[in-house]
């Protein structure tokens, strides 16, 4: 087991800020928040933000202890089919009928920025890392930010123009494929 490098040791301890930063971003957006379907997407981002938390509070902790990259992390999951299932049941019950107040539609666009920042943070991040364990959890992270940003993103594409939305994806959400 190598020495954790000083590098991984800031790169978590920076993700683990803003993991934070994120479920509170979406604590915020679900309060606000007077659609149904909004409230579920930012239900579930801040679901999968604490598990990033406890994830990376694992790894932060084995590394300031000297004790290395671990798979410890892997025991803690995110349910990727959620997202999927909220939209299915969007376009299912409310076709393109659909309303969401400017300040939802804005914090869907700040979700996306954050989302988008992060994946940028952790794709940086694995041009340095040097421990495979290590550039597995930060694929993971990349691929799970990615899902995120994505699933802000169909939602807003929905609420701008459902009637393309349901062209392009939602007849393959309505089947299941």
């Amino acid at each position: 087991m190598a020495e954790p490098t000083k590098n991984a040791i800031e790169m978590v301890g920076t993700a683990l800020e803003m993991e934070e930063k994120g479920k509170s971003f979406y604590d915020e957006a679900l309060s606000k928040c007077d659609n149904v379907f909004g409230k579920d997407i930012f239900s579930k981002l801040r679901s999968d933000e604490d598990v990033h938390i406890e994830r990376i509070k694992e790894i932060y902790k084995s590394l300031t202890e000297g004790k290395g990259w671990t798979d410890i992390w892997k025991s803690r999951d995110v349910d990727e089919t959620g997202l999927r299932d909220i939209f299915r049941k969007l376009a299912k019950n409310h076709g393109k009928q659909i309303d969401m107040s400017t300040d939802d539609i804005d914090a869907l666009k700040v979700g996306m920025d954050f989302e988008q920042k992060s994946v940028e943070f952790y794709e940086k991040h694995l041009e340095i890392a040097e421990d495979d364990q290590e550039k597995e959890f930060v694929r993971k992270m990349v691929e799970e930010e990615r899902g995120h940003y994505s699933a802000l993103a169909d939602m807003k594409f929905y609420i701008d123009n459902p009637e393309a939305w349901f062209e392009e994806k939602g007849r393959s959400l309505l089947d299941g494929a």
